[in-house]
C-alpha cells in the first residue's frame, strides 16, 4: 500500500470516529448502570459485576467486531451501505423476483432506524447530562429543560449542516475515546482482576447464577451495541476499511477499558451503581466531564439524525415515500443532507419522549428492541446476498449467518421483556412508517396504471403530428413524463387545445436507478424522434438529487441544441376525486395517501425547475 494511499485512509479513519461511532461510542454513559439498577437489573455482586462485563465484552466482540466489521460490511451497493442499499443490491439480481414479502421486510427494517433515530438523541443527552446530578443534587430539576433546550439546539442547527461542522467530530470524539480510556484504565489498575471477564466462563456463570432473570438482562446488555446498524448504513461516507480501522485501532479499545474499568470501580466500591460512568471521574474533573460527554452525545446524536436524512431520501428516491424538500449541506460529502419536515417531526418527538420518560434509565426500556430487530433482518438479507450475489456455497454461508442469527434473536428475545415498559414505541413508529411507504408505493403504482391506460403511444403522436401540422412556435417546451413509450398528459392536451408546438419539443423522464451514484457516461439518452420532438431519459442513483436544468444542458453534448432563456416546461398537477365505483385502495389507505399527494412537494422544487419557467395543468382523477 502506497503512503498516499495510507494517508487517504488514515484521514477517512478519523474522520468515520466522530461520524460512525458516536453512538456506540456513547453507551457507556449508560448500559452498565442500567444492568445494575434499571427495571431488570441485578444486585452488584463481584460475580454479576464480572458476568455482566463478560457479556459486554463478548457482545462488542462477536457482533460488532465480527458480524458487522468483517462480514456485514462485504455487502456494499457501489460502496453504499444500509438495508435500503443491500435491498438494491439484490433487486439489480432479482428483479421482481425478489418478492413482495421480502420487500415488506426490508421496508419494516429501515423503518426501525426512525425509531432508533427518534430515541438516541434523548438517551445519549440525557446520559450526559445526568452527571450534573452526580456533582450537586440541586441539579436534578435541570436535567430535563436542559436536555429539551439542548435537543432544541441540536436540531434548530442541522439546516447549516454536518458538512461544516463534521471536521470538528473527529478531534471531540478522538478526546472521548482518550478520555475514556484513561478513566477506566486507572481503575482497572487498583482491580486488575477485573481482566479475567474477557473469559467467557464468566458470562456463562451469570445465566447459570441468574436463571431466566438473567437472560432479561441480556436485554440492558444490548445497549452496548444499539450502534452498529449506523457503522453499516454510514459506510458510504467512509468505506469500509476506515471503518475497520477507527475500530480496531481506537474505538473498541477505549470502550472496553471504560467498561472494565466501571465493572473493577463497582467491586471495589458497589455504591457506584449509581452512575459508575461518573463515578470513575475525579472530582475536579467533574463538570469538564460532563461537557465533554454533551459533546459526544450532540455528535452521537447528529450521526442518527443524518443516517435518517439519508434512509429518507433513498425511501423518496426508490418510490417508498413522497417528495420532500432536500437540501444538500454539503459539497465534499454527497449523503450529507438535510430535510426540514422530517427534523420538524424528529425534534417533536425526541421532546415529547424527554418530557414522558424524564431519565435515561426510564428510556432504556424503550431502547433495544429496533435495533435487535434490524439486525435480525440485516442478517437475512446478507444470507440471500451470500447465495444470489457472492455465490457462497450452502456449506460456507449457513452455519456463519446461523451463528448470527442465533446471537440475533436471543438478543431479540431478551428485549422482549421491556415490550410493554417502553419497547412498543419504536415498533409502533416503524410499523406506522412501513404503512406509510407500502401505502405510497402500492398507491402510486394504481395510479399509473390508470394514468397508462389513457396515454398515447409515441409514435401514434408522432404520426398525428405528421398528418395535422400543428402551427409551430419559437423556443423550447419541456414535458416531463413518467412513462418510456408514451406521451405525457400535458403534451396531449396542449396539441389538441391549441393546434400548436414548440419548434423544439423535448419529452424528459427522470429515472432513479438501483445503484447509488449514476456514472456520468450514463446519465443521459438523447434520441430524435424527428419533427423537432426529442426524447430524453435522464438516470440518477438513489443517492443523487434530480437537477433537471443542469441535465439538460449536459443535452448539448447529446445534439440537442437548446437556448435556455428561451425554454418553458410543462408540468401536470393530478387532484384525486373518490370513485363512484370500485375503489382501487382501501379508504384509510385512499385517504392517506391522497394526503401525502396533496402535500408532496412540487417537481418543480424536487427538480430544481426555475417556477418562472413553468406552465402548470391541473387533471381530476377517481381514485
Amino acid at each position: 500500500m502506497s503512503s498516499k494511499h495510507k494517508s487517504s485512509t488514515l484521514v477517512l479513519a478519523f474522520s468515520a470516529l466522530g461520524v460512525v461511532f458516536g453512538d456506540l461510542g456513547t453507551s457507556p454513559l449508560y448500559t452498565l448502570r442500567v444492568c445494575l439498577t434499571g427495571n431488570a437489573s441485578v444486585a452488584p455482586t463481584p460475580d454479576n459485576v464480572l458476568g455482566l462485563v463478560s457479556l459486554i465484552f463478548w457482545s462488542l466482540t462477536l457482533v460488532v467486531s465480527i458480524k458487522y466489521a468483517l462480514f456485514i460490511l462485504l455487502a456494499d451497493d457501489e460502496g453504499e451501505g444500509g438495508i435500503f442499499a443491500m435491498m438494491a443490491l439484490l433487486h439489480k439480481k432479482l428483479g421482481s423476483g425478489m418478492g413482495r414479502n421480502l420487500t415488506l421486510l426490508g421496508c419494516f427494517g429501515s423503518a426501525l432506524l426512525y425509531g432508533d433515530g427518534l430515541i438516541t438523541p434523548v438517551i445519549s443527552v440525557l446520559s450526559a447530562l445526568e452527571g450534573l446530578e452526580v456533582a450537586t443534587s440541586q441539579a436534578k430539576p435541570l436535567v430535563v429543560p436542559l436536555t429539551c433546550a439542548v435537543l432544541t439546539g441540536l436540531f434548530m442547527i442541522q439546516s447549516r449542516g454536518t458538512g461544516k461542522i463534521g471536521k470538528y467530530f473527529g478531534p471531540v470524539i478522538v478526546v472521548w475515546f482518550a478520555a475514556i480510556a484513561i478513566l477506566g484504565l486507572r481503575a482497572i489498575v487498583q482491580v486488575p482482576g477485573v481482566l479475567a471477564a474477557m473469559n467467557p466462563a464468566y458470562a456463562a456463570r451469570f445465566f447459570m447464577n441468574n436463571g431466566l432473570h438473567g437472560f432479561f438482562v441480556l436485554g440492558a446488555v444490548v445497549l452496548c451495541i444499539t450502534g452498529c446498524e449506523a457503522l453499516y448504513a454510514d459506510m458510504g461516507h467512509f468505506g469500509a476499511k476506515p471503518i475497520r480501522w477507527a475500530w480496531y485501532g481506537l474505538a473498541m479499545p477505549a470502550l472496553l477499558c471504560n467498561y472494565f474499568g466501571q465493572a473493577a470501580l463497582i467491586i471495589s466500591n458497589p455504591a457506584a451503581i449509581k452512575d459508575p460512568f461518573y463515578a470513575l471521574v475525579p472530582q475536579p474533573l467533574l463538570y469538564p466531564m460532563v461537557a465533554l460527554a454533551t459533546a459526544a452525545t450532540i455528535i452521537a446524536s447528529q450521526a442518527i439524525i443524518s443516517g435518517v436524512f439519508s434512509l429518507t431520501r433513498q425511501a423518496m428516491h426508490l418510490g417508498y415515500m413522497p417528495r420532500m424538500r432536500i437540501i444538500h449541506t454539503s459539497e465534499m460529502a454527497e449523503g450529507q443532507v438535510y430535510i426540514p419536515v422530517i427534523n420538524f417531526l424528529m425534534l417533536a418527538a425526541a421532546l415529547a419522549l424527554t418530557l414522558a420518560f424524564r431519565q435515561s434509565e426510564n428510556l432504556a426500556d424503550a431502547y433495544g428492541i429496533a435495533v435487535t430487530a434490524d439486525m435480525s433482518i440485516t442478517s437475512l438479507f446478507f444470507f440471500i446476498v451470500t447465495q444470489r450475489i457472492f455465490e457462497w456455497k450452502m456449506w460456507r454461508a449457513l452455519p456463519l449467518v446461523g451463528a448470527f442469527w442465533c446471537l440475533d434473536l436471543t438478543y431479540f428475545g431478551s428485549c422482549m421483556i421491556k415490550f410493554l415498559s417502553g419497547g412498543w414505541f419504536p415498533v409502533l413508529i416503524a410499523a406506522t412508517i412501513m404503512f406509510l411507504m407500502i401505502t405510497w408505493r402500492d398507491g402510486w403504482k394504481a395510479l399509473g396504471l390508470r394514468i397508462f391506460r389513457l396515454k398515447l403511444r409515441i409514435d401514434q403522436f408522432m404520426e398525428r403530428i405528421y398528418m395535422k401540422k400543428p402551427l409551430r412556435l419559437p423556443g423550447t417546451g419541456v414535458y416531463l413524463s413518467t412513462f418510456r413509450t408514451e406521451v405525457p398528459p400535458m403534451l396531449q392536451y396542449h396539441i389538441n387545445q391549441t393546434n400548436s408546438l414548440h419548434e423544439r419539443v423535448v419529452i424528459l423522464s427522470v429515472y432513479t436507478t438501483d445503484v447509488p451514484v449514476v456514472k456520468d457516461e450514463d446519465r443521459l439518452e438523447v434520441r430524435s424522434l424527428g419533427q423537432g420532438v426529442f426524447r430524453v431519459l435522464g438516470h440518477f442513483g438513489f443517492m443523487e438529487m434530480p437537477d433537471i436544468p443542469e441535465l439538460l444542458t449536459k443535452a448539448k453534448d447529446k445534439g440537442l441544441e437548446i437556448d435556455p432563456e428561451n425554454l418553458s416546461y410543462f408540468l401536470g398537477r393530478i387532484s384525486l376525486v373518490p370513485a363512484k365505483d370500485k375503489r382501487v385502495l382501501d379508504p384509510v389507505r385512499r385517504f392517506l395517501f391522497g394526503f401525502m399527494q396533496r402535500n408532496a412537494v412540487s417537481p418543480v422544487v424536487y427538480y430544481n425547475i426555475p417556477p418562472e419557467k413553468v406552465l402548470e395543468l391541473g387533471v381530476q382523477m377517481d381514485f
